[in-house]
């Protein structure tokens, strides 16, 4: 097994969250997630939640601002 697979094994999982605003963040899997923020329904490696936001949240203007 190489050194970059046992790494990304042993890493902590995250879930990816949204607000109310249409914006995304991770948060660390297990913990609760804070008011105003809600599970979008993915999870995974800090990577591939990030990787995960930057293909989905194109336009990072707040809804808010998009009316």
């Amino acid at each position: 097994m190489s050194e970059k697979i046992e790494h990304e094994e042993n890493e902590d999982l995250f879930s990816v969250v949204t607000n109310y605003e249409g914006q995304y963040s991770i948060w660390p899997l297990g913990k609760e997630i804070p008011t105003g923020w809600k599970k979008e329904g993915n999870t995974g490696t800090k990577s591939q939640c990030l990787e995960y936001i930057s293909k989905v949240w194109t336009d990072i203007t707040p809804q808010s601002l998009r009316r």
